[in-house]
């Protein structure tokens, strides 16, 4: 909830989880209809019903997961906060964004293209 709590909440922004009991939970299910968030969640044996979440970990593990070795959990949290924010929020074009970022999406940048000098 941290990450939801430091963000600024758009009404009816879809939350989409597992269903893992963190997001089934009481607590959290009042916590999201309390913000008007939306919670969207695969039916059980059913991953297409999440795509969106199953696609990002699909990528997250074969650009990130099996390339790398951990010496600590540490190490990882910190690799991996670095690998979503960095590079695949902020710099990795999606074909679903029109070959943009999240990032460039949420905020509404386009991209430039470079120029090539003679």
């Amino acid at each position: 909830m941290n990450a939801l709590e430091n963000e600024k909440i758009k009404e009816g922004v879809i939350l989409h989880s597992n269903q893992g009991s963190q997001f089934t939970s009481k607590y959290f299910t009042e916590y999201c209809k309390s913000k008007n968030i939306i919670q969207s969640m695969s039916r059980a044996g059913k991953p297409c019903d999440n795509s969106p979440m199953e696609r990002f970990f699909n990528t997250l593990k074969q650009e990130f997961v099996y390339k790398e070795k951990f010496d600590s959990l540490k190490n990882f949290v910190d690799d991996f906060k670095r690998y979503v924010n960095l590079c695949y929020n902020n710099r990795r074009p999606h074909s679903y964004n029109c070959y943009r970022s999240p990032f460039e999406v949420r905020y509404n940048i386009t991209r430039v293209k470079k120029l090539k000098v003679s």
